[in-house]
């Protein structure tokens, strides 16, 4: 029987326990993990426990996939187990999309890492940093150089956001209300009102505004909607079939159920616009920093053309160059350079690249790279490994009650002490 290829979901039959069989047998005929790997039931006892409804584990290695489970049940109250094909609302795992976007037309020279920003959106020309004052009456001052695209890929490009925004700056952001964008253009636009938080290049400071303006960047240079590019270029190519802003009525039935905890550290229902119009649009914009929908399976075909050099089953999205400059700690190029944004970790150009295993939290390789989403979904990628690892949940800590433990971090540790050559 011919082993799965990863990212690929074995073929359907009329039960879906045939394609798991075929999972199996994949698994034992060439082991990757070892019998005793515990990932998955240390994600079984959380859900057990009560504190996340439901989950997906997928881990591949070497180009196959080796263990791919959902544990929990569907949504609340319900008997029904929780589909492996479940829709997720992957939030920021979008901006690692939008710089490979970005990045495919760096490659056809629409642009180069280090021009400014204002070469391609004027109205951001003439943002000058917050110096003092106050959000009522600010005092301002021309940046010491200006804001490159590099920058923005690394969230470096002094923009207002991000827990290391002053307050101030904060407040005028929050003042701009950007969510209210009726697309990318409009979003640019009410951001060229708000001043800069600091110097861009100055310190690294993660929050979506920057991927946004990348994505609207995506747009001038292609001439295309984002969300058309991101469609025609990488999801048709890739056969990332349920991935997008929204999810056809038909295929609702499938999204995930995204739950919050109450004040007695009990599962409910989220009361966010994502969890109660689920399918819908997450943002009225095409946001680049958080918007999609996806499965386990299809961001399984997108880890793996990273994995694979750019590459997946003949289709070529990036060159391995590139792929390589994504995937390697760009906080250097900070001034004054950075090494880390936290231990053991730095930032590739959208994603956390692994630089230190001695100082890191998990287990890991140096050269790994990934991210995590809002509502608690996780991929990591690592060629040294051949190995890539997803942890999809929908449980949005909304800031009431206690907040169940990240389980990101000893998933990975015990995915990789599982591991055989």
């Amino acid at each position: 029987m011919s082993k799965s290829r990863a990212g690929v979901p074995p073929a359907r039959a009329a039960a879906r326990g045939s394609w798991f069989a075929l999972v199996a047998i994949t698994l034992f005929a060439q082991p990757a993990l070892s019998e005793e790997n515990s990932a998955d039931e240390f994600v079984a006892a959380a859900i057990d426990k009560r504190q996340y409804l439901a989950a997906v584990t997928l881990i591949a290695r070497h180009g196959k996939v080796v263990s791919w489970k959902a544990h929990g049940r569907r949504e609340l109250g319900s008997p029904d187990a929780l589909d492996p094909n479940a829709i997720f609302r992957i939030y920021s795992m979008t901006k690692p999309i939008t710089s490979v976007a970005a990045l495919m037309l760096m490659e056809h020279g629409k642009f180069q890492l280090d021009e400014p920003v204002s070469k391609y959106l004027p109205e951001l020309g003439e943002l000058r940093v917050l110096a003092g004052g106050t959000a009522d009456a600010p005092e301002l001052r021309a940046p010491k150089r200006p804001m490159t695209i590099r920058q923005l890929f690394v969230h470096a490009a002094g923009l207002a956001g991000g827990e290391n925004t002053p307050t101030e700056a904060l407040r005028l952001i929050e003042r701009a209300e950007l969510h209210r964008a009726r697309d990318l253009q409009n979003y640019v636009r009410m951001l060229s009102k708000v001043p800069l938080a600091a110097d861009p290049g100055a310190l690294f400071n993660y929050d979506g505004v920057h991927t946004n303006v990348l994505a609207r960047l995506v747009e001038v240079w292609s001439g295309q909607t984002f969300d058309r590019y991101l469609q025609e270029k990488i999801f048709a190519p890739l056969r990332m079939k349920d991935t997008g802003f929204t999810v056809p009525v038909g295929q609702r039935h499938r999204i995930a159920q995204m739950t919050a905890t109450d004040a007695a550290g009990r599962l409910i229902p989220s009361a966010t616009y994502a969890g109660i119009e689920p399918g819908r649009a997450i943002n009225l914009y095409s946001s680049g920093a958080g918007g999609l929908y996806s499965t386990p399976a299809d961001y399984l075909r997108f880890a793996q053309m990273l994995l694979d050099g750019g590459e997946l089953e003949g289709v070529r999205i990036l060159s391995h160059e590139t792929v390589s400059l994504m995937m390697t700690n760009q906080l250097g190029t900070l001034d004054p350079p950075q090494r880390e944004f936290r231990p053991g970790e730095g930032f590739g150009l959208g994603g956390a690249v692994g630089i230190d295993q001695a100082r890191r939290a998990r287990l890991g390789s140096v050269g790994d790279f990934g991210w995590f989403g809002a509502a608690s979904t996780y991929f990591t990628v690592d060629p040294r490994e051949g190995l890539i690892a997803m942890l999809f949940m929908q449980h949005l800590p909304e800031g009431s009650g206690a907040a169940p433990p990240r389980l990101n971090g000893q998933f990975y540790t015990l995915v990789y002490q599982s591991l055989v050559q």
